[in-house]
């Protein structure tokens, strides 16, 4: 029944309904809706989303902070546990080690059971999705829960996994982002938009690192250096923008519950601020970055084979593809018995947490210098104001328990790694790198005791600052990154040793780069997800191999003149995405591309009408079936280098090959990671 119609008394304006003339308050009622209608045009207009960036960056924050919150009561009722158990070596040890593996087993359990794709870091599938691949519901929100619980009990075991949080909250915050993004296309009736999403989600994966540790700069840097292969100005103030709103809600959530008076870095540092490092030091912090590359280059090859062993091994594999939590178990069980204090724990500074572990290797004095007349004592409790005690035995010294962290650390990262469960990997990487460091700037505090003597002034040698760009260099190097720079700046607010950090991750990058592919790069190597090799920089001639060389040529065409029934034929005998469509059988010249699932729908709606041998495909075209012009195609002249920077550049997945508008061929990553591994790996002559 029709709603009754009618007109105000004195109106001549636009009929109103009976029901909205006899409501209350009409004229009031009106207002409002068009006041909500007018701000949902403003909120979730097209080109202005500033308001969804603010939202991502202070909801990031939130989680981050509840996260870190609910970790450290889990972790402290485990120190308690631990404490107050006795003195029995036995239930000691239970307690030390059933804690941790408890949760790694719900952790696994819980997030594999819900989605596949809640393991890991998450880092090289979002690298794989930006550059155009489609990973099917990796993005998708359901992911979302089963990832903060598997990270919330990862990082609820400690230091005994030694594992972070930055990977995964950057596939946290890029789900959040692709959430907002779809709310966005149903509030204003739009369909799905691929360059507005990736804009989203290269400005959420900035955030997730913001959120983290508080630093909106290297957030965007990362996401620059990591997630994309060719960077958008457009893309660079939606990026600080979100990440600056994440990072100040982070630091502004402890303030506001009274944990700190004031907004502070996450580690604060007490450099000599007057002259913190002297001319002659910057040789030794190249030989640091140099030593940090080397090293960087031996843990990403033992951590890419251990990982390809660990998915060829018939016993290993079968165990992670039907018992995932055992094998979390058996995993977390060895590396806590390991890092059992009163055990090999004590030579392992064990009992520091992450945080803890950098605070103590961030000290400005020279842990040699005062063991050098002194032995001090094991606290039976951690000393807050000495953690660096943590680190001292009178058998080892300071030399022995680094050089014995950094080597059982080595392997022992590389084995936490495999344990299929959300986790990070970037801040024990760090942390690697900071105890390099310090072990450098010990050697050189002992071998120079009064310090480094230029223009007749003598300066102490401050070892933190090696640690500093010890951590800096090495997690650079792993990544190839350069942020990891201002990243050590943000973290500890300390922008003295600008210039020698950013040689030794320089020099680091340079070793790293030209000898191993990336943490990232490796694991989608290892896990065989989609990629496109790069070429930059790389000593092969691509400028001389052009796409005649490489193309496909076989190619299958759908003609306009071509009859309904060779249609069918072709439709039903392949399954590619999508047929090139040329104007005719004869010509061949591409005019545009028609899509299978399309075309078929198409078909099937044409079928009761057929009459045999009397229509053809242009028939179809005109009766509604939808076809994309062809604005991008590939020359049989073009060099491989301009093909491969193409592919980068616009995120393409495959090309057709046309000569004189005639379509001879086409060329998709398969071709063309053929072809530069024929340049890399020349095939021997036959």
């Amino acid at each position: 029944m029709e709603e009754l119609v009618g007109l105000r008394e004195g109106s001549s304006g636009n009929p109103v309904t009976l029901r909205e003339l006899w409501s209350p308050c009409p004229r009031i009622r009106r207002g409002i809706r068009d006041g909500l209608e007018w701000l949902k045009q403003k909120l979730f207009h097209v080109s202005e989303d500033w308001h969804l960036l603010m939202t991502l960056g202070v909801l990031m924050a939130l989680i981050s902070y509840a996260m870190d919150f609910a970790i450290g009561r889990v972790v402290r009722a485990h120190q308690w546990l631990y404490r107050e158990i006795g003195d029995s070596h036995l239930l000691r040890y239970l307690s030390w080690t059933v804690y941790p593996v408890a949760l790694t087993s719900f952790s696994s359990g819980f997030s594999q059971s819900i989605t596949p794709f809640s393991g890991g870091s998450g880092i090289p599938e979002l690298k794989t999705i930006l550059t155009g691949v489609v990973l099917e519901d990796y993005l998708d929100i359901k992911n979302f829960g089963a990832k903060v619980v598997g990270l919330t009990c990862t990082l609820a075991s400690g230091s005994t996994l030694f594992l972070g949080k930055v990977g995964p909250f950057v596939h946290l915050s890029v789900m959040i982002a692709a959430y907002l993004s779809r709310v966005r296309n149903k509030a204003i009736r739009e369909s799905e938009n691929n360059s507005k999403q990736k804009e989203m989600l290269v400005a959420a994966a900035a955030v997730g690192v913001a959120t983290v540790f508080a630093a909106p700069f290297s957030g965007v840097l990362f996401s620059i250096e990591v997630l994309s292969s060719h960077y958008s100005v457009w893309d660079y103030w939606r990026c600080f923008f979100a990440a600056t709103c994440g990072a100040f809600m982070f630091r502004l959530l402890p303030v506001f519950n009274s944990e700190q008076d004031t907004i502070t870095s996450l580690f604060k540092t007490s450099f000599r601020v007057d002259v913190p490092f002297d001319l002659p030091e910057i040789f030794f912090f190249v030989v640091l970055g140099a030593i940090c590359g080397i090293v960087s280059c031996v843990y990403l090859f033992c951590q890419r084979t251990f990982l390809g062993f660990i998915r060829t091994n018939w016993f290993l594999s079968k165990l992670l593809a039907t018992s995932k939590p055992m094998y979390s178990t058996l995993a977390t069980l060895i590396l806590a018995s390991i890092t059992y204090p009163p055990g090999v724990g004590r030579f392992l500074a064990s009992r520091l947490s992450m945080k803890e572990h950098l605070d103590s290797l961030f000290d400005n004095n020279s842990w040699a210098l005062i063991t050098r007349n002194s032995s001090p004592p094991w606290p039976p409790e951690p000393d807050s104001q000495n953690l660096w005690f943590e680190w001292y035995h009178p058998r080892f010294t300071i030399f022995g328990t680094l050089a014995f962290f950094l080597v059982m650390k080595f392997w022992m990262l590389i084995l936490a790694t495999t344990i299929p469960m959300p986790a990070g990997y970037f801040m024990p990487i760090f942390i690697l790198g900071a105890a390099i460091g310090r072990l450098l700037g010990e050697a050189l505090s002992l071998a120079f005791p009064e310090g480094i003597t230029a223009g007749g002034v003598t300066y102490p040698i401050i070892p933190g600052g090696y640690a500093l760009a010890g951590a800096a260099a090495f997690s650079g190097a792993v990544t190839h990154t350069i942020s990891t720079a201002i990243l050590a700046f943000e973290l500890t607010g300390q922008i003295l040793h600008a210039l020698p950090v950013l040689m030794a991750v320089l020099a680091a990058n340079a070793i790293a780069q030209s000898c191993q592919a990336s943490l990232y790069d490796g694991t989608i190597i290892v896990k065989k997800l989609p990629y496109l090799p790069w070429i930059r920089g790389r000593n092969i001639s691509s400028h001389g191999v052009i796409v005649e060389h490489f193309m496909n040529c076989t190619i299958t065409t759908l003609a306009k003149d071509t009859p309904l029934e060779e249609v069918v034929k072709v439709v039903t005998s392949t399954d590619v995405a999508e047929y090139p469509l040329v104007e005719s059988t004869e010509s061949q010249i591409l005019v545009g591309v028609v899509r299978r699932a399309q075309l078929m729908q198409a078909l099937q709606t044409e079928s009761p009408s057929w009459a045999p041998g009397h229509q053809c495909l242009q028939d179809v075209l005109a009766g509604g079936c939808p076809m994309e012009p062809m604005t991008l195609q590939l020359s049989p002249e073009t060099s491989l280098h301009q093909a491969h920077k193409f592919f980068e550049l616009m995120n393409l997945q495959s090309l057709f090959v046309t000569s004189r508008g005639r379509a001879v061929g086409f060329v998709s990553w398969v071709e063309l990671k053929k072809a530069i591994s024929n340049l890399t790996n020349p095939p021997a002559p036959k």
